[in-house]
């Protein structure tokens, strides 16, 4: 039961890599830079979550849930993969909310766009 959580964010990111798939939103837009992107993230997150367990400010949830490894004090490896979730479904937010954007027409009739300025 302890590899409950991780097999769960494991199908949380398989998930997301299907959307990027099928519409082309983060990596198959353009890898390189969506792996540059996602790196960072994580890394920044991980750089957060270390101060903030240096600053004893964040502690490790002991359920029966989490495998129990741990990649630094107080920083179970399943963080690694909710970061990577976090991130990679934002991104693919972030894509698919630009698409439906700029796919709106505008909303302000013709007549009005002038008088706004």
């Amino acid at each position: 039961m302890g590899i409950l959580y991780l097999a769960a964010l494991t199908i949380a990111l398989t998930g997301m890599v299907v959307l990027d798939r099928r519409f082309g939103l983060f990596f198959w837009a353009d890898a390189r830079r969506a792996a540059v992107v996602l790196v960072a993230g994580v890394a920044f997150f991980l750089v957060w979550d270390l101060l903030g367990i240096g600053l004893g400010i964040f502690f490790r949830g002991e359920t029966s849930f989490m495998t129990g490894l741990v990649i630094a004090p107080e920083l179970p490896i399943e963080e690694v993969f909710f970061l990577a979730l976090l991130c990679y479904l934002t991104m693919n937010a972030y894509a698919a909310a630009g698409r439906m954007l700029a796919r709106m027409p505008a909303r302000m009739p013709a007549d009005r766009r002038g008088a706004a300025s």
